[in-house]
C-alpha cells in the first residue's frame, strides 16, 4: 500500500495561523511522528488526526488509501500549529468508527486500534 506523502499530514490547509497552545516555541523542536497500527479485524478507510486547538475533523489523511487490518502506517503530525495534543478517528470500511482523544504526538510513537 502506498499512502501519498503529501497527504500524511504535510496538509498546509492544517496550518492554523493563531492557534498555538503557549507552549509553541518549546515544542516546535519535537518529533511528531507516530505510527498508526491497526490491530482490528476491519480495514480504515478514512483516518483524522486534529490538533486539540480546532473543533472539527481535518482532512482523511489516507485520501484513497485504506489502512487494512493488521497493518501501520507512520505519519508526521506536525501541522505548524505548535499543539502536542491531538485527537485521532478512525473510520472503518463498516461505517463504524473509534476515537482516540488527546494523545501527545511529542511524546507518543505509536497508537493502536483494537
Amino acid at each position: 500500500m502506498k499512502l501519498r506523502t503529501a497527504v500524511l499530514f504535510g496538509i498546509s490547509a492544517i496550518v492554523l495561523a493563531g492557534c498555538v497552545d503557549g507552549s509553541s516555541s518549546s515544542s516546535s523542536s519535537y518529533d511528531r511522528h507516530v505510527t498508526i497500527i491497526n490491530n482490528t479485524n476491519s480495514a480504515i478507510r478514512e483516518f483524522y488526526g486534529s490538533n486539540a486547538g480546532v473543533d472539527s475533523w481535518q482532512e482523511d489523511i489516507l485520501g484513497s488509501d485504506v489502512l487494512p487490518a493488521g497493518s501501520s502506517v507512520k505519519i508526521n503530525f506536525d501541522d505548524g500549529s505548535g499543539y502536542c495534543t491531538f485527537d485521532f478517528k478512525a473510520v472503518f470500511v463498516d461505517g463504524s468508527s473509534l476515537v482516540d482523544s488527546n494523545v501527545d504526538v511529542c511524546t507518543t510513537a505509536t497508537v493502536e486500534f483494537h
